[in-house]
């Protein structure tokens, strides 16, 4: 596992349900770990969610997709974001910003998190307009209607083989 930094503003937390992860999110992780020392993947539960893929095996999954970035590591949660970051002894939260709409969500959770803990920061990061549309909703259409080929263009090419296994499948956790 990569070393963390002692200055806990030197690492990033980039949190998410990430089911599946895309190339959106790849595209946040890059841009983040250029900017801070460390960035840690955290990679949480949403029981208001059906996940495709089990914690467990979104996190093997992520731990593949960045295996190259010596400053990354993917870990699971089922905590607040907030006592997670503080658990792993960061302050601050990455976000990336697709659209509009997220802007406004995130800027609910931003304050909420600011008012659980005033010590922790927020850093957006615009999405690249390639990826603006991407969700993990739509990974699953094009999973079920359009095939790996189609699938190619939204998520890593790690993650085309298991998304269309469990697609056939037609399981969900």
């Amino acid at each position: 596992m990569s070393h963390r930094p002692s200055d806990p503003a030197r690492t990033a937390v980039f949190t998410g349900t990430f089911d599946p992860l895309t190339l959106g999110h790849l595209d946040v992780i890059r841009r983040g770990r250029v900017l801070f020392e460390h960035v840690v993947v955290g990679i949480g539960v949403n029981p208001n969610k059906t996940a495709l893929f089990s914690i467990d095996e979104r996190v093997e999954l992520a731990r593949q997709v960045v295996a190259d970035f010596s400053n990354v590591s993917v870990e699971s949660f089922e905590e607040l974001t907030v006592q997670f970051v503080r658990r792993i002894g960061a302050r601050v939260i990455l976000r990336g910003l697709r659209t509009l709409s997220d802007m406004e969500y995130e800027f609910g959770m931003t304050l909420t998190n600011h008012r659980l803990d005033p010590f922790i920061e927020t850093v957006f990061l615009m999405a690249d307009g390639e990826y603006s549309h991407v969700s993990s909703s739509l990974i699953k259409q094009v999973a079920h209607y359009g095939g790996g080929n189609a699938l190619s263009r939204f998520v890593p090419h790690e993650l085309i083989a298991p998304i269309m296994a469990k697609m056939k499948l037609g399981e969900s956790v």
